[in-house]
């Protein structure tokens, strides 16, 4: 009788073993699972991204104003923010839409490749990947204002704050973090609670006119003010097209929903429209309420991107007492989370977009890949170290980057609108007409911030985006003409292989990086 070999143990390579010390236990397919979200936590894990802007596109417009407007530009505020709103509803109206007849992830890209093809596609695949690199630094950059705004003695560490922060969001995401549940809808309620409280008490002290005013002449180091007369009140028709180009950073993060209709309950469709319908609500509350106080207590934003303009606002409204400092600070607090964790969001849109574009071919393959964690470790990597840099190249400046962002957000909007016109002229379902119109218009006003980004903010960092986009569309192109030529060329040896000649026997030689169990 003999006694079977003992199993011999391969030895673990150096590179596994240091993945496996940074990153924990591998997992396996069996444990790859999506959590299906109730309503209430879908709204607040997935409008983070959406609801948080309101902390920071009024005083985009601000921005864009004071310097050329002076005064006047919180009278201009109150119209240019109600155009904002119009473009939201029509937004989310088309987007609706989007949700019930598309309930696969992907969003526009889904929408522009089923009614225009794959090729056409690549338009709202480029705007979407560059939408979520800029939404990495732009919410981790605003996010850091609000820890700046709070502790002004961390200021001059803004870049290095940020740039750290996204390092940990990204080694958290390569751990398998998983956007889902509770903890994650903690800060959207938490920011929500507070900025209404923030207004309501506004609006009251403003009613029985108890609400404190700054005196912006006398305040230093705020972004130059005009003191002379122009036109329009002030404001040269170019620098009110500025304006409203960089509040249009208000309406980003809308497109969040659409592109995650899978995670929702049964029936998606129907609940996915409710959440939007939500979140665009309570959006347009809060940006108006924002802008609102933002006009009655001439809170200006600074030169140097803190306080924020939404800071000087609580501190006006909350008052000097020990319970305004309590409640100032916890709106600064619940500003940074929901900031910071709508940063996270795009480290799960990104990888999962990549992945669908690279399923079509117009990516590398190795994006379709998960990794120790089962996640999308190299759209991850791609993904921070693309925002890790743009954060270096523009100063961790939210002014510098919101040009970068807007482009991207208007144009997905326009090709979903598009997208969706297409859909309703090709099927014609009960109602289609006016559906037409919805989709069409939203398009269309899309399309014309787009253009008037790229115009007034050309100067101001616009002009990569113009340069950038069209290569990248290029790109993805020229990536797809490759794979498709390789799938051409091993399709004709399958079909035309010439006779197979009989040999003893086969000599195969098979390259591999290291002789391991997998391997073996």
């Amino acid at each position: 009788m003999t006694t079977p070999p003992k199993a011999t143990a391969v030895p673990e390579s150096f590179g596994y073993a240091f993945k496996r010390l940074f990153l924990g236990k591998p997992l396996v397919n069996e444990q790859l699972h999506n959590e299906k979200l109730s309503n209430p936590v879908a709204l607040g894990v997935l409008s983070p991204d959406a609801i948080s802007s309101s902390a920071y596109g009024t005083e985009e417009i601000l921005i864009g104003l004071l310097p050329y407007a002076g005064m006047a530009a919180f009278t201009l505020l109150l119209p240019i923010t109600g155009v904002i709103l119009l473009i939201l509803i029509l937004v989310a109206a088309s987007y609706r839409q989007v949700v019930m007849a598309y309930t696969r992830a992907g969003g526009s890209y889904v929408v522009a490749r089923e009614n225009f093809g794959p090729r056409i596609a690549q338009i709202a695949a480029a705007a979407l990947l560059i939408d979520y690199v800029v939404t990495v630094a732009v919410q981790a950059a605003a996010g850091t204002v609000a820890v700046a705004s709070a502790i002004p003695a961390l200021g001059p560490y803004s870049l290095e704050i940020t740039v750290g922060v996204v390092l940990v969001i990204a080694y958290a995401n390569l751990r398998g973090l998983r956007e889902a549940g509770r903890p994650f809808a903690v800060p959207t309620y938490f920011f929500i609670l507070m900025l209404t409280i923030m207004i309501v008490v506004g609006i009251i002290r403003e009613i029985f006119g108890d609400l404190p005013v700054y005196d912006v002449s006398h305040m230093s180091g705020l972004v130059p003010i005009e003191h002379e007369n122009g036109i329009i009140m002030g404001a040269s028709i170019l620098a009110v097209l500025r304006a409203f180009a960089n509040g249009g950073s208000s309406l980003t993060g809308v497109e969040a929903i659409s592109n995650t209709v899978s995670v929702f309950r049964k029936p998606q469709g129907p609940n996915a429209r409710l959440v939007l319908t939500v979140m665009a609500s309570i959006l347009g509350f809060l940006v108006a309420g924002v802008s609102y106080l933002a006009y009655e207590t001439h809170a200006a934003p600074y030169d140097a991107g803190y306080p924020s303009v939404l800071s000087e606002i609580a501190r006006s409204v909350f008052g000097d007492g020990w319970i305004g400092h309590v409640l100032y600070n916890l709106v600064q607090v619940s500003t940074a989370l929901i900031l910071y964790t709508g940063a996270n969001t795009s480290f799960n849109g990104f990888p999962t977009l990549a992945s669908f574009v690279a399923e079509d071919r117009f990516l590398p393959r190795q994006l379709t890949k998960r990794g120790h964690r089962l996640v999308f470790s190299n759209g991850i990597i791609v993904l921070t170290v693309l925002s890790v840099a743009l954060l270096v190249f523009t100063g961790g400046s939210v002014n510098a980057l919101v040009p970068f962002y807007a482009i991207g957000v208007f144009t997905g909007f326009a090709m979903a609108g598009y997208g969706m016109s297409k859909h309703h002229l090709t099927h014609r379902e009960p109602g289609w007409r006016g559906r037409v119109i919805i989709n069409l218009s939203a398009a269309i006003l899309s399309t014309i911030v787009v253009g008037i980004f790229a115009v007034a903010k050309f100067t101001e960092g616009a002009w990569l985006v113009v340069i950038v986009f069209p290569l990248l569309v290029g790109l993805l192109m020229r990536l797809n003409r490759e794979y498709r030529a390789e799938a051409a060329i091993l399709e004709h040896f399958r079909n035309n292989r010439p006779d197979n000649v009989k040999f003893a026997r086969h000599r195969v030689l098979v390259m591999v990086n290291g002789v391991d169990l997998a391997v073996l």
